[in-house]
């Protein structure tokens, strides 16, 4: 199977006037706005908010603020020219001065709340009323919505400022955690993993804050010192926002009855669910309880696509909760994340996140996160009997379509037609022994060697000739295996379109974010090109850079081979 990103389109969107002309804000005019809220969106302060689907909310302007890059794939995609990322106007909505924008655009944007549940345990006590109402968008806000080449977009500042649900912080995004985020959307993207994209990425020249972090080459576990850091602001996009955490909060206002239209406020956010992620694929002639139904059997189908995607390129939702988790079936927060280097079924690059959101628990953390769309979505389906039992049907599913996801992405990483269980076993303890780089070990084994030497490359310690001999026996099965299937070389092409050679490598994103910290972005913009193309072979000297082993100076050292939640 091959991953690659959708065809671009000519840039036909040049000035900001034309921009504006593509807005249409769906979500505020469908859904309901919060009761309590202001007009003007001057609701900066955290409060609980007791109904409505989201509350009207200005984002907090930059200081001074300076262009650092965008996504020359993404604005071509989109059809908009690469000098409106540096348009003034353009420029000063996305650093969140959105009193640029004029009609169609509104000079408020909105922020969403959102229930958390962690492996399928609903928690309050995280919020700070202990109620639950204060749970949802504490720095991320949407000042966008609109239809651009026939597809609906949300554009949604990360770091624009406190909103009723920031829970008494400051609403800001450091630069660091922006640079990472701008990064891993443009690299999934690449890979061909559903994904939130990102669009712009603008720093502060003079407004910072003080964020824990850890000292140069520091081993603790948690930060150990406090830093000064440039305040940034990026532009995510999505088809939209919705998370399954949003439906449980709905589901719990309606399980407790805390008003009296919460309910038809349910039914609202999941009717508008279908609408923003799955009109295409459900036909709108089925009565809404079929259309559950469906709704159920696609998402199933995108989360263990999604989540079998992650384990084939190495990636780690560290903090894989509810809230984390997006209705439409893609990656979505980009905070506690990173990429296994060393082979470990128990990497978590997240000091919080524990072994339970680690990088092979991953499908277990979705099934919980799945459950609790079953359970929130379920009680619109009481009346129907019938329906009620196709839909559990589809939730008592979930394991089995999760397993065959992932066997079948296994097959694929190793050139197979069909998943070989006690080969795959072998492989796992052969990789743990030989402690292989996740990604350069597929990539190597990608040439279809027939002596272990060829993958020596990918290991991190020096081998015994009794492990040697180990591998020689598991290549000689495989290879059998491989080449009773037919075609080597269309194999070896196939496997490198699913085992790419560049791996986000934590280590060579630190001195970007660092360079760029001094104003340097020459780094930032070098990753963006390398990133874009993980599956080809690149220069002799991206090659050099880039497809190594990590240094032993980076093993255990906070901030690069684990971090505590990325602010």
């Amino acid at each position: 199977m091959s991953y690659s990103s959708k065809p671009s389109t000519e840039p036909c969107v040049t000035t900001f006037d034309e921009f504006v002309q593509l807005a249409d804000y769906s979500l505020m005019d469908t859904l309901n706005a919060d009761p309590d809220a202001t007009v003007d969106g001057d609701d900066h302060r955290a409060r609980q908010v007791f109904s409505g689907h989201f509350v009207p909310v200005t984002p907090t302007p930059l200081a001074e603020p300076e262009y650092v890059t965008h996504s020359r794939t993404f604005f071509k995609e989109l059809g908009l020219s690469d000098e409106l990322a540096l348009n003034e106007k353009f420029r000063q909505v996305f650093s969140g001065d959105i009193s640029a924008a004029y009609e169609p655009m509104r000079q408020v944007g909105w922020a969403t709340g959102y229930a958390l549940s962690i492996y399928g345990t609903e928690y309050t006590q995280q919020c700070p009323f202990g109620t639950g109402n204060g749970y949802g968008d504490g720095r991320a806000i949407s000042v966008f919505e609109g239809i651009i080449n026939g597809q609906r977009w949300e554009m949604q500042l990360k770091g624009g400022g406190p909103t009723p649900y920031c829970r008494g912080a400051d609403g800001r995004a450091v630069l660091r955690s922006s640079v990472r985020e701008f990064l891993a959307q443009e690299y999934m993207q690449a890979l061909g993993v559903p994904t939130s994209r990102s669009l712009t990425l603008y720093v502060s020249k003079s407004e910072t804050v003080t964020r824990p972090w850890y000292s140069q080459d520091s081993h603790s576990i948690e930060p150990d010192i406090l830093v000064d850091n440039p305040v940034a602001i990026s532009t995510r996009v999505a088809p939209s926002f919705l998370r399954v955490g949003q439906l449980e909060l709905f589901a719990r206002r309606a399980r407790s009855h805390a008003h009296p239209r919460a309910l038809e406020e349910l039914s609202m956010i999941v009717s508008y669910l279908i609408e923003r992620e799955y009109k295409s694929d459900i036909n709108q002639n089925l009565g809404f309880a079929e259309q559950l139904v469906e709704l159920a059997k696609l998402f199933r189908q995108r989360l263990t696509s999604l989540v079998a995607n992650w384990q084939r390129i190495g990636y780690c939702q560290g903090n894989f909760n509810s809230d984390n988790c997006a209705a439409g079936g893609f990656t979505l927060d980009y905070g506690p994340f990173g990429f296994c280097e060393i082979f470990d079924p128990w990497f978590q690059p997240w000091t919080g996140g524990g072994e339970h959101f680690s990088f092979f628990n991953q499908p277990i953390a979705a099934e919980a996160n799945y459950h609790m769309f079953w359970k929130s979505v379920r009680p619109l389906l009481a009346e129907d009997t019938e329906a009620l039992e196709d839909f559990d049907q589809v939730r008592r599913g979930f394991a089995e379509a999760m397993q065959k996801q992932v066997q079948q992405m296994w097959a694929a990483k190793l050139g197979l037609p069909e998943f070989d269980p006690k080969l795959f076993t072998k492989l796992m303890q052969l990789m743990n022994h030989s402690e292989a780089d996740y990604t350069i070990f597929f990539r190597e084994l990608s040439h279809i060697p027939d002596d272990v030497s060829a993958l020596k490359k990918s290991f991190y310690i020096k081998t015994s000739h009794q492990l040697d001999e180990q591998w020689q026996s598991w290549l000689k099965s495989w290879r059998d295996l491989v080449i009773n299937d037919g075609n080597l070389a269309e194999i070896s092409t196939n496997m490198k379109q699913t085992n790419p050679k560049y791996a986000w490598r934590e280590w060579l994103i630190v001195p970007a974010y660092q360079q760029a910290m001094q104003g340097n972005y020459t780094l930032v913009k070098e990753l963006q090109e390398v990133l874009s193309y993980p599956y080809d072979e690149q220069s002799q000297e991206v090659e050099d850079k880039y497809y190594r082993l990590k240094p032993k100076a980076f093993s255990n050292v906070g901030g690069v081979s684990y971090y505590s939640c990325s602010s």
